[in-house]
């Protein structure tokens, strides 16, 4: 993917802080004359009756650690007509396991059996069906925090009460996965519009395989298959910048995540390709209106 060449575009970079990878797309996008307006989601005051001293921005690229911050942002922008990417809607999608497996279910993705329950006692039926061993996860979150595997209905029921004990709404909303016993890795695939830029193994001992955890990434070859997969994935949240997290079963390859603020010093470690470049270049022509406007989410009504 060659370099954009600019005139006259302004893009802001929503920030939480910046990590190794925002220096990376910092210098890419200076790289090709863009001095992007950071905006700290920390400090960034929006005057909602007077929005008059936002600066004049083209998009805004997310790269908010806090996804709540960031999806209030993102649509804020938007209400004013500043196009960002990923969109409000795609990142809320995103973030929220139960809405992003109904819509890679709605759109025919082969995914893993999931079930959604609110209390202790329906929970136990839900787990009952997919059978044992089952996975617990928070309905929102990331870097593998908070997941448990559990072997019976005694242990589900221990550490479901244990979850309603904690008090915070988000433990009361059961989100069940079946287990699948993976050859001691997942992939990770990353999209940029409608092209995978790289692939990557995350290998480890233990059976959650985020980098964040202790994973090691190794490459993977982008086979049709993969790149298929993972772009029809993306469309299916509306996400165009993406982590499509996929896993290796008997039955074939499935979706298991799809994220949207996603991190890639684990995946830069795999490949020669410039991934800040290649998101550089896409959101400098997004921001001059050259590409098509995002993919629309396949209803989950």
């Amino acid at each position: 993917m060659g370099a954009v060449a600019v005139s006259e575009v302004c893009i802001g970079i929503l920030l939480s802080q910046v990590r190794e990878e925002e220096k990376l797309l910092l210098r890419a996008l200076a790289s090709r004359g863009v001095e992007p307006v950071r905006l700290y989601d920390r400090s960034l005051v929006l005057h909602l009756t007077d929005p008059a001293d936002l600066p004049k921005l083209d998009l805004v690229l997310d790269r908010c650690m806090a996804h709540s911050r960031g999806v209030t942002a993102l649509r804020l922008f938007e209400s004013l007509g500043i196009a960002t990417v990923n969109t409000s809607q795609a990142m809320a999608t995103a973030d929220d396991k139960v809405t992003t497996t109904r819509a890679l279910a709605a759109a025919g993705l082969p995914t893993l059996r999931s079930a959604v329950a609110f209390d202790i006692e329906s929970a136990l039926k839900a787990l009952e069906r997919i059978g044992y061993p089952a996975v617990i996860k928070p309905v929102t979150g990331s870097w593998g925090r908070l997941l448990a595997r559990v072997n019976s209905p005694r242990a589900a029921r221990s550490l479901l009460e244990h979850k309603r004990a904690l008090g915070s709404y988000h433990h009361g909303i059961f989100y069940i996965q079946e287990y699948v016993d993976k050859p001691g890795r997942d992939l990770r695939v990353f999209v940029v519009g409608d092209e995978v830029i790289a692939a990557s193994y995350r290998e480890a001992d233990h059976w959650v395989t985020n980098v964040a955890r202790g994973a090691v990434s190794r490459p993977c070859p982008v086979t049709p298959e993969i790149a298929q997969l993972a772009c029809r994935a993306a469309r299916a949240i509306g996400v165009e910048i993406a982590g499509v997290d996929l896993v290796e079963t008997p039955d074939g390859l499935k979706v298991i995540e799809v994220n949207g603020g996603v991190e890639f010093k684990g995946l830069m470690q795999t490949t020669h390709i410039d991934i800040a470049g290649a998101i550089a270049d896409y959101v400098i022509r997004r921001a001059r209106g050259s590409t098509l406007a995002p993919a629309t989410p396949a209803s989950v009504a």
